[in-house]
């Protein structure tokens, strides 16, 4: 199975050049502020790609899903995910858009037991990961040199231990890197100044 990652496009969505592949998995800051317009932009383009399955997770750009449960109904295009689970073709995929408190934007939950809660619901039996911020030291360095990562979800990953785990947020720590049997995609595709300039990360999935 091929999956195409991206994330962090902050609606510069049709700047992009998308390999085809057989699942895209989007991992969140589809939109600038959680505008309806951004998000029925998003989902029209979503349409128009061949991908036969589309995943996308919202992040912390994207209020409109926090604020209104009905705007997951705006994406006709994709399967939606916000702490749920969908099985494709064997594949089981498990998507959250939490991540640790960064100013007052979308999605934020406080370090410690408030994210271990979340992370907590992740099923064991979870073949790709999908969440909008990264796991401690795992592509998560930001432009000063920061570690921004959460500890409890590197938790949650050594014991579920995910095939791929796929994420974003940190624009500028964007790659892929593979450590304790998991495939680590920060997948951001606009970089730190929002130029949408990073490519799609594809990964090649064999269970």
């Amino acid at each position: 199975m091929r999956l195409v990652c991206i994330s962090d496009t902050h609606a510069r969505h049709r700047q992009l050049r998308v390999p085809d592949g057989d699942v895209l998995l989007h991992a969140g800051d589809l939109s600038r502020r959680g505008a309806p317009e951004d998000v029925r932009d998003f989902d029209g383009w979503l349409g128009g790609l061949a991908h036969p399955h589309k995943i996308v997770i919202a992040g912390n750009h994207d209020f409109c899903f926090e604020r209104n449960p009905q705007a997951r109904d705006w994406i006709t295009n994709a399967t939606y995910l916000q702490d749920e689970a969908v099985e494709i073709e064997g594949v089981r995929f498990y998507g959250s858009p939490w991540q640790a408190r960064f100013f007052d934007w979308a999605f934020n939950l406080d370090r410690g037991a408030p994210l271990r809660e979340v992370w907590r619901k992740i099923p064991p039996e979870t073949d790709v990961l999908l969440t909008h911020g990264p796991p401690l030291g795992v592509l998560d360095r930001t432009s000063r040199g920061q570690r921004v990562g959460c500890e409890d979800l590197l938790a949650a990953v050594e014991r579920v231990r995910p095939k791929v785990h796929v994420f974003g947020h940190i624009h500028e720590s964007a790659g892929r890197l593979e450590r304790g049997g998991t495939i680590f995609v920060n997948a951001c595709s606009c970089d730190l100044h929002y130029r949408a300039s990073q490519p799609p990360v594809v990964v090649d999935l064999h269970l």
